[in-house]
This record gives structure tokens, C-alpha cells and sequence, in this order.
């Protein structure tokens, strides 16, 4: 579980596809397609192998480590869902290391787990502010849990939302100017993608909804076949 309050942005220092012949696998990187991080040791200071890594909103798991790197690898599902297919080496991702239980819980509920991505449609200055507006893609699902005020996660950041256009698909977040100097959205242009995750408790709360509804309906079916009454 993490919070959404990014603690620093690492590098991709470089990237392993086992299944290119030129980067075969080894018994570390498990078969599995790599990123290798730099400029990470102030979240390294208590790293040990196995543990949870958001990164750009992903939650991965740590194989390897050193002073400064790490390791994790990537699955077909991350690579479908999130836009870390998309990374080269030298870009600047978003890292946050798994909520301690010991600290204010800033930020909100993020599993790390992307729903989506979305496309940046706008980007304009707002005083020292900056206004983004995204799109989701056409066969999206998510926009009964995206609501004005409310959280959304995006590249591994708690964001609040601003607005919501259901008809394109749109909604949009005002980046500060302390978030500015944060995280790795300022830095991308109309046209980039950007990994998604919606307020889980929207998502906890609305398909509880959905399953009491459909009970109510079968319970009130059955009554009224046993009264004859269809």
C-alpha cells in the first residue's frame, strides 16, 4: 500500500528484454523483462529483496539492489496496463517505497495497481500553477469513480481532480508549484501518456453497490414467484 506523496524521481539506468536475443536472461532477472534504477539511494536506506517499489503508480517488486540501483522486473500485464513499455533509458520515473506504519498517512489509499493510462490533451499555465486536462481512451470503465474533489492517482502521484467532461472522457488536476518541482508529469508534453489509478474506495464502494442491488433484485424475484405473482 502506498500514499501518493512521491519521494523521489530515479532514472532508468538500463532496460533488459529477455526475449531479444541480444539480452538473454539471467538467473537474477528470473525470464522476466528488467528495468535497472539509478540515483536511488534515499529510498534504499532500508531495501531489501522482495519488497514493494511504487513505480509511476506501479507497485513492483525489488530482485536485486546496490548502493545506489535497483532492479525489478516487469510482467506482460504491467507492460498492458501501464506506460513503463514505453520508458528509455535516461527517463526519470516517479518512486515511493511501501507506507510504513509509522508515519502520518498523507496523501490517499493507492495499491499501485494502474488502471489505465490516459493521454495529456492540454497544458497550460494557471499563475505558478499548471493545468492538465487527460483523456481516457474510448473503452474506458472508469469514469463513474472519477469525480470532482476527488482523488486520483497519476504516475504514482495523489492528485485532486478539478473537473470531469464524461462526454470526452476528460478530467483534469492543477499541479503546483511544489509539485512541479516533484515529480516527472511537469516534464511531459500534450500527447504523453500517463499511468492510472482511480480511488480504490470509489471502487470497493460502488461495486458493494452494485452486488446489494442485485441481491435486493433476486430476493424480491423470488418473493414474488412464491406469492404467484410471476
Amino acid at each position: 500500500m502506498f500514499t501518493g506523496l512521491i519521494e523521489h524521481t530515479s532514472r532508468i539506468s538500463s532496460i533488459s528484454d529477455p526475449s531479444s536475443p541480444a539480452n538473454p536472461s539471467t538467473e537474477d532477472e528470473q525470464g522476466g523483462f528488467t528495468l535497472t534504477l539509478d540515483d536511488a539511494a534515499p529510498i534504499l536506506g532500508d531495501c531489501s529483496i522482495g519488497d514493494s517499489i511504487c513505480i509511476n503508480g506501479a507497485c513492483l517488486t525489488v530482485t536485486a539492489f546496490g548502493d545506489d540501483w535497483f532492479k525489478v522486473g516487469l510482467a506482460p500485464e504491467t507492460l498492458t496496463r501501464t506506460n513503463l513499455g514505453e520508458v528509455k533509458v535516461g527517463d526519470k520515473v516517479n518512486c515511493e517505497r511501501a507506507m510504513a506504519g509509522h508515519t502520518r498517512f498523507g496523501g490517499h489509499m493507492v495499491q499501485g495497481h494502474v488502471d489505465s493510462t490516459a493521454t495529456i490533451i492540454s497544458k497550460k499555465p494557471d499563475g505558478d500553477s499548471i493545468r492538465y486536462r487527460f483523456q481516457l481512451p474510448p473503452s474506458t470503465t472508469l469514469l463513474p469513480y472519477i469525480v470532482e474533489k476527488g482523488y486520483i492517482t497519476l504516475d504514482g502521484a495523489s492528485l485532486t481532480i478539478t473537473e470531469v467532461d464524461d462526454r470526452e472522457r476528460s478530467f483534469g488536476i492543477m499541479l503546483i508549484a511544489h509539485s512541479q518541482e516533484k515529480l516527472t508529469l511537469t516534464s511531459k508534453d500534450v500527447g504523453s501518456t500517463i499511468n492510472v489509478e482511480v480511488d480504490c474506495v470509489g471502487k470497493y464502494v460502488l461495486g458493494s453497490t452494485e452486488r446489494i442491488e442485485a441481491m435486493v433484485d433476486r430476493i424480491v424475484e423470488k418473493k414474488m414467484k412464491e406469492k404467484g405473482l410471476l
